[in-house]
């Protein structure tokens, strides 16, 4: 087991009672205690012990495998401290099983503790807050909490006779996301994410372990959020009991499990007020459109004048959007597509902003490496983004030249980028799959330097991608819902009586862009293709509906059901064709072009109502740049305007009922 840190108390409440029974009964006994809410090893816990029970020389403490709660005995000079019962695996994180326990300590003379335990012991609890579900709040001339947990346990409510229910609450709130049920006002419920997020990364994107239900026995919740092929036994089978194992619960029981993993995610909402109601359109034909060959150092130096700035941007990038890059020009354009050289940069300004840009990274790489075992054994926060990286870089494109063998420098870059990445944006940090957009960069880059800044860039865009809140998640679901609905009524009604309407087998695509779906190669075409910002706004979500369109006759004619779908969508991996999917998905964007009629939320999502003219509306803002973006927040970066406010639409959509029914 690693190496622990001394628990920090972060509240602590005493005069908390617990009744011996639930009714108001004179007789009744009142068991006093107190409440903590502690952090260990980047843990939240929360205690509740009985004062009778709560003796110094023992302390409920989490282990690194937050699942499960250990004793400590005190330490003296015969008997230091040591944990008494070692977990079997350190990588078993989320055992979530055994969320509640408290395990006896183990006799100096090896043999074992009673069994026995009395009242006031069965009245302690502990649990990780990435556990509780919701916190019930009542009032009876006090206030009384009670806690439900995801499994289903509800612990017996404490009572705060004395006050501080409210601290509590306040404290609580600094570790997970507390709202009102919109069900009932007394019900708050709790929704955590950085961990067990985190975790869903690494089962999600790594799809070739199929031992799905050995492992929901162990580790439920990650196991649910884990790849395709884990997740589709477990949204029916987990709500069968043993002994119905032919019984399915009702459709909308698993729409809940989704609501669950996604929080605040609703595709299907047909049903509630405020929609923008329109009947089916007639997109017209889809025209055809073909690809061209790739552009190549020669004709991408035609496009420089003599001090190097780079001249009639709209031809350029539409030479791009239709044929990509020839390898040889991809290390130079792409640091121009990115961002990193603003367009109408010299040949001399750039060598001076990379030279300040190489100071910037070392800085930042410096703080890091200085970092001394001492202080890191003090950082959780960093000693986790160090142990998630370390694992992620062993294990991203070691099929790839440029990643294979041991000692690989290649990775060692992929490393220490990732780790000054958690420098220069430290409340991110390292998400489980940031690996993967980092790899083709560092890939066409073959610098350190170069390749962090491009790849800061592209997390300006995906940002959101990763934050605990999943804002950019949910955005692009419901993005790609309405845009599915308009361009076929049909295939979607089929997804949404499929149980499939979330579209959460898209998940993957939009996370990291399709890396995991295409081979090495496609994915710089198309990568390189999407950041030339062509031929609308949010293209990479007609690519899925081009992805989509290929596959639903099939998905239709076999009658897939909601397993079929997830699995046949999870074997399209690098089976893709991207230049056919290229073509398909311009094709869809002139036929929605093209409709004289379009709702208004299609055009706000496609960037359609603001940019009548796309390579002129381009060309002012390419040339808008004066400045590398990374020199100033996020917020104004131009790539990161452009998804932003299609993000803050659907924010809009979503909370003021801007919505689209279709009717046939």
């Amino acid at each position: 087991m690693a190496a622990t840190t001394p628990p920090k108390v972060v509240f602590e409440h005493e005069g908390v009672f617990i009744h011996s029974s639930p009714d108001d009964s004179e007789d009744q006994d009142l068991i006093s205690g107190f409440l903590r809410i502690v952090e260990k090893d980047g843990e939240t816990l929360v205690e509740y012990k009985p004062l009778e029970d709560a003796d110094p020389s023992n302390m409920l403490c989490a282990c690194k495998d937050s699942s499960s709660v250990v004793e400590w005995t005190q330490s003296s000079e015969e008997n230091p401290h040591r944990p008494v019962d070692h977990q079997l695996s350190y990588e078993t994180e989320w055992d979530m099983i055994n969320a509640v326990s408290f395990r006896r300590k183990v006799h100096a003379n090896g043999d074992g503790g009673s069994n026995h335990v009395n009242d006031q012991n069965k009245r302690a609890f502990s649990f990780n807050v990435c556990d509780l579900r919701s916190v019930t709040v009542k009032c009876e001339g006090w206030s009384y909490l009670t806690f439900r947990l995801k499994d289903g346990t509800a612990l017996p409510a404490i009572h705060f006779h004395q006050g501080g229910s409210t601290v509590f609450l306040d404290s609580l709130r600094k570790s997970v996301q507390i709202n009102e049920s919109p069900d009932d006002e007394s019900v708050l419920i709790v929704s955590t994410y950085s961990k067990a997020f985190s975790q869903s990364f690494e089962n999600l994107l790594d799809d070739t372990n199929y031992g799905f239900v050995q492992k929901f026995k162990k580790d439920p919740y990650t196991t649910t959020l884990g790849g395709f092929s884990k997740v589709t036994n477990y949204l029916f089978d987990a709500f069968r009991a043993p002994e119905l194992e032919c019984q399915q619960r009702p459709a909308e029981e698993v729409a809940d499990v989704l609501g669950e993993l996604i929080p605040g995610l609703e595709i299907n909402q047909q049903e509630e007020p405020g929609f923008e109601v329109i009947t089916r359109l007639d997109l017209g034909p889809r025209p055809e459109m073909q690809r061209t060959g790739p552009v190549t150092m020669e004709e991408w130096a035609k496009y420089q004048d003599s001090e190097g700035r780079m001249t009639n941007l709209p031809h350029l990038k539409n030479a791009i959007f239709k044929g990509g890059l020839c390898h040889a020009v991809r290390k130079e354009a792409w640091k121009f597509l990115l961002g990193y050289f603003p367009w109408n940069s010299t040949h001399e300004e750039r060598k001076l902003l990379q030279k300040r840009k190489t100071d910037e990274y070392f800085r930042m790489k410096l703080q890091w490496k200085s970092v001394s075992e001492e202080q890191e054994r003090r950082n959780s926060r960093l000693r986790d983004y160090r142990s998630l990286i370390e694992k992620d870089v062993n294990r991203t494109d070691r099929n790839n030249k440029f990643y294979e063998g041991l000692d690989n420098p290649g990775l060692i870059l992929l490393h220490d980028i990732l780790m000054t990445y958690c420098m220069y944006d430290f409340d991110l940090g390292y998400v489980q799959g940031m690996s993967d957009l980092l790899s083709p960069i560092l890939f066409v880059m073959e610098n350190e330097v170069d390749a962090f800044w491009c790849f800061v860039s592209f997390m300006d865009e995906m940002h959101e991608n990763f934050e605990e809140q999943m804002q950019g998640m949910k955005t692009q679901l419901i993005q790609l819902s309405t845009l599915l609905r308009l361009l076929d009524l049909a295939f979607w009604n089929y997804l949404e009586a499929q149980d499939s309407g979330y579209l959460y087998f898209c998940f993957r695509w939009l996370l990291i862009r399709f890396k995991r779906e295409l081979h090495f190669q496609d994915v710089l075409r198309l990568w390189e293709v999407m950041w030339t910002r062509l031929p609308c706004q949010n293209f990479h979500l007609l690519v899925c509906c081009a992805i989509l369109d290929s596959e639903k006759q099939k998905i239709m004619d076999r009658k897939y059901g909601f397993n079929e779908i997830l699995k046949h969508i999870n074997e399209l991996s690098m089976k893709l064709d991207i230049e056919e999917i290229l073509s398909k998905s311009e094709s869809i964007c002139m036929q929605i072009k093209s409709c004289k009629d379009l709702p208004h939320s299609v055009s706000e999502i496609l960037g359609l109502n603001t940019v009548s003219e796309p390579s002129a509306a381009l060309e002012t803002s390419e040339y808008g740049i004066l400045e590398s973006p990374q020199t100033s927040p996020r917020s104004s970066h131009r790539q990161d305007h452009v998804v932003s406010n299609g993000h803050s639409h659907l924010k809009e959509t979503a909370q003021n009922g801007c919505k689209v029914a279709f009717i046939s």
